[in-house]
């Protein structure tokens, strides 16, 4: 069981994201609407583990990325992106997220993502 921090702008993706970690018994601890948001909250609550959207409002996913990265280097962040956005995973990949999952997500992908990290 990790304790998780979902960050998304919308809000239906962070609902759907948390109930399927909640599945497994994941603990999320904070939800954020922002980069800037996920940045505050990483500082306070941290997590073992954060999910990131990459395009949101204030603050998107990569420089959120990049932020918590140089706060915590040891941050474990799965990006969360839509098909078809290889050169932005690459560039979260390459700003030290650790993995990636696709949306619209399919359950048994994020779970074994989540769980192989955070072993």
């Amino acid at each position: 069981m990790a304790r998780v921090m979902v960050v998304d702008d919308a809000n239906f993706m962070r609902v759907t994201l948390s109930t399927i970690l909640k599945k497994e018994n994941h603990d999320i601890v904070g939800e954020a609407a922002d980069g800037a948001e996920a940045v505050r909250l990483y500082k306070e609550l941290d997590p073992d583990l954060v999910t990131m959207d990459i395009t949101m409002p204030v603050m998107n996913g990569i420089d959120a990325i990049k932020e918590i990265k140089s706060y915590d280097p040891h941050a474990t962040i799965i990006v969360c992106s839509a098909m078809g956005q290889q050169k932005v995973v690459v560039e979260a990949i390459e700003s030290g997220a650790k993995d990636f999952i696709v949306k619209p997500f399919d359950d048994s992908q994020v779970l074994e993502t989540v769980n192989r990290l955070v072993k």
